[in-house]
């Protein structure tokens, strides 16, 4: 099996070099007026990058352009993951890769440990996930980077899988409005954003060989539109291939995937990277469309010049890819401003942990409050349990997204710091559950703190909490009614012990300022208003994917027998009862939602081939004492004839209330919430018949229905 150390944890050696090549560094003449102009016009910033591109290239020697194509190993520079040199002759600058979904990643010191990224993305606030990019992109510019490797933007499809807490949830619509907020926010700072796993890169288990099975229509309407709406609204520079096969070709020579999909459909215009380690071939992977092989030149060094050498590869499919990575340098300045910072660089700022805290607040769910005990009143004794409330909290996910914390506030320091002097609050780890029912007999609240160790490169073996810690909670809840628990997970987990404890708080891995954080939504300084962008299973049995077949796979084979029914629609089309919801949080305050109104409602063919905007208005109003914020989903159920799922997430709006206050609200459905792809025609078509909408709080909380019809059949982009 190959291993990924390169992206792991590499000990990479050796001093620092140029990063960017600013236009007076290019090596030859001074750089007067004219002379060096007309010596490279590739640098006239006058000219379309696709232009300043083949200027470049016809400028380049056959080796130049190999060198483009393939990262170098082992790094001549400190730090970084990935590493293309540069080149002084045409002043091509190098390309510096790194790691860090949640903070800038490879072993860096002095950054920022965000939450996860499945915390942000439960915020529901594209205004705070584009935030979160700037914040990523701007600590990785400080360190010398021009490629960040993120997001992650894959559609999770099975519970267990191991890199949840690297995604944003299981819906492709929601997934894409995520991804284009956090690109815009990375590349707006100086990198490039690098949207991966391409494509069905679902599991982490045998994912070197594993083979998704999967329809086209499946890949169109569930596991593409992320990456849709990551180039077409993202304008993402880089897309990185994935490990695993999709219909028996491995993802990165694949080119139904890489040639069909990104190129002709999407008109995809930057470039496709190789996951480290995911490259199996020269020729059949250059022309199934993978444009760069990372981290070495295994394939696209000598191998590959020697098949452009005897005619196996053309110099015009060489260029087109180098053309692919050149354009995006040139469209994201890589050629025209300098970049001082260097890996060694502090980037840390008191702005920067202040914003960690605040997604950690603005992420953290609440699923359970029975008798409104929260928020908690001051005063009362508390008694803290499990690992994750002490010293060592599970804060972040492993694997390529490991951060080195600057530093890590605990829960139990955190409740302590709020709660006061005068407040009672004890701690027991929990191995021993005699001690932790006699402590939180003791006590007036009970808070156990429940984790799971969720990484890349394992998917987790089942929904179960690991080691004691259902029995923890069990035995709290059996003798102090007022237990609350907060689960420090990458994922959905199964709750034996939901009726037992008064309380459920999903808190994810929620960075540095974990402590803090909690404590604030605990006590209520903070009023929480996330919802889940996942459901929560009530059994193992009782999923989408529960067969084998399906995860972790037969014979190398994964089938995706299950189809459009990905999370929430499984459980819709099956009638299943989830523990919680897709879409679904609670809050301090409550809501209501009225006045539902949609136009137009009738699309005839007078309104042309396509739709337009399908707007809905409303009322929202903040019916509790308390200031808060609700978020609006709105779901489209397509005719029954059109073989979708009974309801689908077209549009949300997070609105923030005053106690008492009432708002309108307006949201805009696509034309893609009403269409499906053909498999007849090949292309995207709105069959003509009659569409529900249905408007609430989660996609089982949904009071206010309404329709609109289509006469006549659409094509649709």
């Amino acid at each position: 099996m190959r291993i990924r150390t390169s992206r792991f944890a590499c000990l990479i050696i050796g001093a620092s070099l140029l990063l960017t090549i600013p236009a007076s560094a290019v090596k030859g003449a001074p750089d007067t007026a004219g002379k060096r102009q007309d010596a490279h016009p590739w640098r006239d910033k006058s000219l379309s990058s696709a232009r300043r591109a083949n200027l470049l290239i016809e400028k380049m020697t056959l080796d130049e352009k190999i060198v483009m194509v393939h990262g170098v190993s082992p790094i001549p520079i400190k730090g970084y993951v990935g590493y293309v040199p540069a080149n002084l002759r045409l002043g091509i600058p190098a390309l510096t890769l790194a790691d860090g979904r949640a903070g800038v990643g490879n072993d860096a010191k002095d950054i920022t440990l965000l939450p996860a990224p499945i915390a942000v993305a439960s915020s529901w606030d594209l205004g705070l996930i584009h935030q979160y990019g700037k914040v990523l992109g701007q600590e990785q510019w400080a360190k010398g980077t021009n490629v960040e490797l993120g997001p992650s933007i894959d559609v999770v499809r099975i519970p267990e899988w191991g890199r949840t807490f690297e995604s944003y949830g299981e819906d492709p619509y929601f997934n894409g409005q995520m991804a284009v907020a956090e690109i815009k926010g990375i590349q707006s700072q100086g990198p490039i954003a690098d949207a991966n796993m391409y494509l069905t890169m679902n599991q982490e288990n045998n994912r070197f060989k594993e083979d998704s099975i999967v329809d086209e229509r499946t890949l169109r309407e569930i596991y593409l539109p992320p990456f849709e709406a990551a180039i077409l609204d993202g304008h993402v520079g880089t897309v990185m291939c994935a490990y695993v096969k999709t219909n028996g070709i491995y993802s990165c020579e694949n080119p139904q995937l890489e040639i069909d999909f990104l190129r002709r459909d999407l008109k995809f215009d930057g470039w496709v990277m190789s996951d480290w380690g995911a490259t199996h071939s020269t020729v059949a992977s250059i022309k199934g469309g993978l444009d760069q092989q990372m981290p070495d030149d295994e394939f696209y060094g000598k191998t590959l010049k020697a098949a452009v050498l005897d005619g196996h590869v053309s110099v015009s499919e060489l260029d087109e890819h180098v053309r692919n990575i050149l354009v995006p340098m040139f469209r994201h300045g890589l050629f025209d401003k300098s970049q001082p910072g260097n890996w060694l660089a502090n980037v840390r700022s008191p702005e920067h942990d202040s914003f960690s805290r605040m997604v950690a607040e603005q992420g953290t769910i609440l699923l359970k409050n029975d008798a409104s005990l929260l928020p908690l009143s001051d005063k009362l004794s508390i008694a803290v349990f499990g690992a994750a409330g002490s010293k060592q909290p599970k804060v972040e996910g492993g694997g390529s997204s490991g951060v080195n914390a600057p530093y890590v506030v605990s829960p139990l320091d955190g409740i302590r710091k709020r709660s006061g002097a005068g407040t009672q609050v004890t701690y027991a780890l929990g191995s021993d559950l005699d001690a932790a029912s006699k402590a939180a007999r003791n006590a007036e609240v009970a808070i156990v703190f429940v984790q799971t160790d969720e990484t890349e490169g394992d998917d987790r073996l089942d929904l179960k909490l690991p080691g004691n810690q259902d029995q923890l909670v069990t035995t709290v809840a059996g003798v102090n009614k007022k237990t609350i628990v907060v689960l420090d997970t990458g994922g959905p987990v199964l709750m034996p012990w939901i009726d037992k404890v008064a309380g459920v708080l999903e808190a994810w891995y929620p960075g540095q300022e974990d402590g803090n954080a909690i404590a604030a939504v605990l006590y209520g300084d903070y009023n929480p208003s996330a919802k889940s962008p996942l459901t929560f299973p009530r059994t193992a049995s009782a999923i989408p994917t529960a067969n084998k077949e399906q995860w972790p796979g037969v014979d190398g084979l994964s089938t995706y027998s299950e189809k459009l029914n990905v999370g929430y629609r499984w459980y819709d089309a099956t009638n299943g009862q989830p523990l919680f919801p897709f879409g679904f949080g609670l809050s301090y305050t409550t809501f209501q939602l009225s006045h539902l109104s949609v136009a137009p409602t009738n699309l005839n063919s007078a309104s042309g081939s396509t739709l337009g905007k399908v707007l809905l208005k409303l009322q929202v109003t903040n019916t509790g004492k308390r200031d808060g914020a609700e978020v609006i989903q709105a779901y489209v159920g397509h005719p029954a004839v059109n073989g979708e799922p009974p309801h689908q997430l077209g549009a949300f709006e997070k609105v923030q209330l005053k106690a008492g206050e009432t708002k309108p609200v307006t949201l805009e459905l696509r034309q893609r919430a009403f269409s499906i792809y053909d498999m007849a025609s090949h292309r995207w078509i709105t069959p003509a018949g009659t569409y529900e909408i249905l408007v609430g709080t989660s996609s089982r909380d949904l009071p206010l229905h309404t329709s609109i019809t289509i006469a006549q059949n659409r094509t649709s982009k």
